[in-house]
């Protein structure tokens, strides 16, 4: 039975309370590269003078963080997994416009322990 990347159980912890681990898959990953338009860099430029959050910045990186989660859930359903656990992230500047997000992971099978 194919498993829908959305249920796809992320956290970033070892464990699950109530669960437990029936098999490890092995390492997964969701990677994800973006670039700042010109419009939002000039607006941070501007931004910088006055300071305060850069909106545009905080609204890239927050897709760009999705956009690798979602990579993830995808990756660890085609090896049969059911959830993630040790997820973390990881970020890189690719170049002065553009950056770079990692989410990465443990994929296993989790079985729900019986109460």
């Amino acid at each position: 039975m194919a498993i829908n990347p959305q249920d796809i159980l992320v956290v970033t912890t070892e464990n699950v309370p109530g669960y437990r681990v029936v098999q490890v898959l092995g390492d997964v990953f969701g990677a994800t590269s973006r670039s700042r338009h010109m419009f939002s860099t000039m607006g941070a430029g501007f931004k910088s003078i006055v300071g305060g959050e850069l909106i545009a910045f905080t609204k890239l990186i927050e897709e760009t963080r999705l956009e690798a989660l979602g990579r993830l859930r995808v990756n660890a359903a085609n090896r049969g997994a059911n959830a993630v656990v040790m997820m973390r992230f990881d970020t890189e500047s690719i170049a002065t416009t553009a950056g770079g997000v990692v989410a990465y992971g443990t994929a296993v099978v989790l079985e729900r322990i019986p109460s």
